[in-house]
């Protein structure tokens, strides 16, 4: 009797019939990339890696988004739409899913904690989390409005994947953790902006939750100022995992996959 493929990916399927199910998962093989990296030359399995991409939205990078509002120099935001730019099509083309994790409240932010709240509207004034930019009437980080909506020049494609976060950390009451495990991967690509907000929380969880976690330094970024920058570079390869460039990760993918 012919049997039905049922799971989510091909990483994490059985094989069904009206009398058999076929618990056994069949792992591809290993396409190995060999990356220059710090603190070691690193060698990653790309059929078990995926790329996070965090917070490259328009309250964050935008002009007219939430933080230029606040006064903000949003310059550094944008710096690695850039280097995105580049690195996206190679990723796609041997087939690393690129996960978009962005900020997106509900519209009730009953999802939001008065102590989460409390951080961008300290005073209770001012706008905040969900209230509308007095320019153009977006919602602060709303799933949905133009505010949480990637950024121009950075475009996702089909088969990308989504997923909407509340929470420095990613894997706060989200299906990040699932999904990653769903799809077999082990190692973890970071980017996005802020580095040593965002990015850097959720980088963390992943190293607790075991996964292999390196960040692409030019293709994440930081509002804040310089030493945190240099001090998040630091604790990650102290730390919890392993730093490289785009141009590194691009030149191991030509070497692996012509």
């Amino acid at each position: 009797m012919t049997k039905v493929l049922l799971g989510p990916s091909d990483h994490n399927v059985w094989h069904v019939s009206d009398t058999e199910a076929d618990l056994v998962r069949r792992p591809s093989p290993p396409l190995v990339a060999e990356i220059a990296a710090e603190p070691q030359r690193i060698s990653i399995d790309l059929r078990r890696t995926a790329c996070i991409i965090v917070d490259m939205q328009n309250d964050f990078c935008a002009p007219g988004g939430w933080l230029a509002h606040i006064g903000v120099d949003i310059a550094p935001a944008r710096r690695p739409i850039e280097p995105l730019q580049r690195l996206l099509p190679r990723l796609r083309r041997v087939r690393v899913p690129v996960i978009w994790l962005n900020w997106g409240n509900r519209p009730d932010r009953l999802n939001l904690s008065p102590a989460l709240l409390h951080v961008y509207k300290p005073n209770g004034r001012g706008v905040g989390l969900g209230d509308p930019l007095p320019a153009s009437g977006a919602p602060v980080l709303e799933k949905g409005s133009w505010a949480a909506a990637v950024v121009d020049g950075l475009t996702p494609a089909d088969g990308d994947i989504h997923v909407d976060k509340y929470r420095m950390s990613g894997f706060w009451d989200t299906p990040l953790d699932s999904i990653l495990r769903n799809l077999g991967i082990t190692t973890v690509l970071f980017a996005g902006v802020n580095l040593d907000q965002c990015v850097m929380c959720t980088l963390q969880d992943a190293n607790f939750l075991g996964y292999d976690c390196i960040l692409v330094e030019d293709c994440a970024a930081t509002t804040s100022p310089d030493f945190c920058y240099e001090a998040t570079l630091y604790n990650v390869k102290q730390c919890f995992g392993f730093v490289a460039s785009s141009a590194a990760l691009a030149d191991a993918f030509t070497r692996t996959v012509p």
